[in-house]
């Protein structure tokens, strides 16, 4: 079997997966231009796999049979439940990642120039869109503005917030040596202030946002009434940075700006990167959001003691927790780019670290109390 088998089945696997993962994007996405490029992308992924099964097939190896990855299979599911924006960061950050993967493959040089430009494309689709004339940036810019963009992110650090801080907290009391109920009532009590904190910092960071971004954008509207010409020169200027012509840009710009609401309304997105119709998004649902991301993870390390106490309850704690740490690093893996093993061993031994100082911590404690 020639030696450069391996490396065909991998690049195989990865243009494969390419191919159904953007297909699955196309299938969810509800614009019909979006739509179409998602479609050119996993059109042009399912071409460069045919050049990998050709060699295989020329190498005498049967590559017709094909499964997505765990990782694929994930991002797909996310796209048909909360749309394409939901997963388009974590993409963007492996296709970026990746831009250079045939860069020292001889047999791969049409494909290394193409990849660089699917990355580039990705990139500006997640939220940098470049080279459009205006009412398409104003539409890419509400698009991957929508919310941060790191939906996934944000719902998998919160739990991971909750569980750690909650594991360190219980393993410290437990190394004390004190009883189930009095490790129950510190875990619950480290579960309800540490939600109630993270949702308090949450509201807090939002309202701030949204009121500077209304002021901003007051200001804006001052700007564009007083000095009309001034801000459609900037505007133009925008576009050409950008990408577009000058005097596309200069053209786009004198019509944006002869109605006054959308000249507002793209000037906010494009100078100060505010979505007016959000403004940084709903304290409230924020708070809610975070409060029960944190508490969901911070409920992992406390269950146990409900059935077991002693050296069991606390067997049990670690292995429940180490469950979730291992979910959590595998949801970790579809935005890192990383193996999904790797980042779940990884979790679980950062957690069990964390959990070993303060279990040590609360032993020292415990022994120098009594």
């Amino acid at each position: 079997m020639p030696p450069d088998t391996e490396r065909y089945r991998k690049n195989l696997a990865d243009e494969l997966d390419g191919s159904a993962l953007y297909a699955a994007l196309s299938a969810a996405e509800s614009d019909p231009v979006r739509k179409d490029l998602f479609q050119q992308l996993s059109q042009a992924e399912a071409e460069h796999a045919r050049l990998w099964r050709e060699k295989l097939a020329a190498a005498g190896v049967d590559a017709r049979r094909f499964t997505p990855s765990f990782r694929t299979r994930v991002l797909a599911r996310l796209a048909r439940r909360f749309g394409p924006d939901f997963v388009l960061p974590a993409i963007a950050a492996t296709e970026f990642a990746d831009r250079d993967k045939y860069a020292g493959q001889r047999d791969a040089t049409r494909l290394s120039a193409e990849e660089r430009s699917h990355a580039a494309v990705i990139q500006a689709a997640s939220g940098h869109p470049g080279g459009l004339l205006g009412p398409q940036i104003a539409r890419a810019e509400k698009w991957h503005r929508r919310g941060s963009g790191n939906e996934l992110r944000a719902a998998v650090l919160g739990a991971n917030d909750g569980l750690v801080s909650n594991l360190c907290l219980v393993m410290g009391v437990a190394g004390a040596g004190e009883a189930a109920q009095t490790i129950l009532l510190t875990g619950f009590a480290g579960l309800v202030a540490g939600a109630i904190s993270m949702a308090l910092g949450e509201w807090l960071s939002v309202t701030n946002a949204r009121e500077f971004a209304r002021s901003q954008i007051e200001q804006e509207r001052e700007e564009i009434e007083q000095t009309p010409d001034a801000e459609q020169k900037e505007l133009a200027l925008i576009f050409q940075a950008k990408g577009v012509p000058r005097e596309d840009a200069r053209r786009v710009a004198a019509e944006v700006m002869r109605d006054r609401g959308a000249a507002l309304d793209t000037l906010a997105r494009e100078e100060l990167g505010i979505d007016p119709a959000e403004m940084g998004g709903n304290p409230w649902s924020a708070a809610a959001f975070s409060f029960g991301l944190f508490a969901l993870g911070a409920i992992f390390p406390v269950l146990p003691f409900f059935f077991a106490s002693g050296a069991a309850g606390t067997a049990w704690s670690l292995g429940l927790s180490g469950l979730a740490l291992a979910a959590i690093g595998l949801a970790t893996s579809l935005f890192s780019g990383r193996g999904p093993m790797y980042s779940a061993l990884r979790q679980v031994a950062i957690g069990a670290l964390a959990a070993g100082v303060t279990y040590a911590i609360g032993a020292v404690i415990g022994v120098s109390l009594s």
